[in-house]
């Protein structure tokens, strides 16, 4: 996959399959091309390549049947003015809603079951405005998990949240996961926390994979000090490597 934006090369012959299943984290410095990825995979950006969506090719679907099988987290989402939560969390219910009509009693409990789930029920009247920067983190990853896609498509999907509600989201789309088969693909700046979760990583560096695999395969002093120019330490932890920050003497 190659994507040239405002005449610049982002992606230079990516080549990233994700089983059915999967969750896989891109990992890399600051510019190296993750989040064009992911909108690239979502259809949201011109590529040159092929892109597949469980054997079929992006191109042929329909934008409802689209969004029926792949569901985005941007990192900053477009929040029309005003909106309640509620409102903004049907938005996911878009595809199955018919043209003119209005949303069942089956969207409306799909929604609030998400609601639910991500700690949100008491803030379903409250306007996207007023939430703190993780309360908003939450409502975005609810409007995906309502979509009831098959393909996630997380960039950055911790970067507001304190610690426990990190864990929170990770812990609920690793369980929607191994309980539905649903399909990961995100992006993470926390390596350690990626390292935890995902089955597979792949480390992009000037639009380009450096290097792909399980996460101690990826999580190297080796690749870290030479692609993000950190000095690190990694150790071993029980679901995965850690990556400790070593101060400069």
């Amino acid at each position: 996959m190659h994507v040239t934006l405002d005449g610049a090369r982002i992606l230079a012959g990516v080549d990233l399959t994700v089983a059915v299943g999967e969750w896989v984290t891109v990992i890399g410095p600051n510019g190296a091309g993750k989040s064009t990825l992911l909108r690239a995979v979502g259809g949201l950006l011109p590529t040159k390549g092929e892109v597949t969506l469980f054997g079929t090719p992006i191109g042929s679907l329909r934008r409802r049947d689209r969004a029926r099988v792949v569901a985005t987290v941007a990192q900053s989402p477009v929040v029309p003015p005003g909106m309640p939560v509620l409102d903004y969390v049907l938005l996911g219910r878009t595809p199955y809603i018919p043209a003119l009509g209005r949303e069942s009693a089956a969207d409306l409990a799909a929604v609030h079951e998400v609601l639910e789930r991500l700690d949100l029920t008491g803030f379903h009247r409250r306007e996207l405005a007023t939430l703190s920067g993780g309360e908003r983190q939450r409502v975005f990853l609810a409007r995906a998990l309502a979509q009831g896609a098959t393909l996630l498509l997380l960039d950055e999907p911790t970067s507001a949240l304190d610690i426990g509600h990190q864990q929170e989201v990770l812990e609920l789309v690793d369980q929607l996961r191994r309980e539905h088969g649903l399909t990961v693909c995100a992006t993470m700046h926390d390596l350690s926390i990626a390292g935890e979760y995902a089955d597979r990583m792949v480390l992009l560096d000037e639009g380009r994979v450096a290097a792909a695999g399980a996460p101690r395969e990826v999580l190297t002093e080796r690749l870290l000090a030479t692609h993000y120019g950190a000095s690190v330490r990694v150790v071993d932890g029980e679901h995965g490597p850690l990556v400790v920050p070593v101060r400069r003497r």
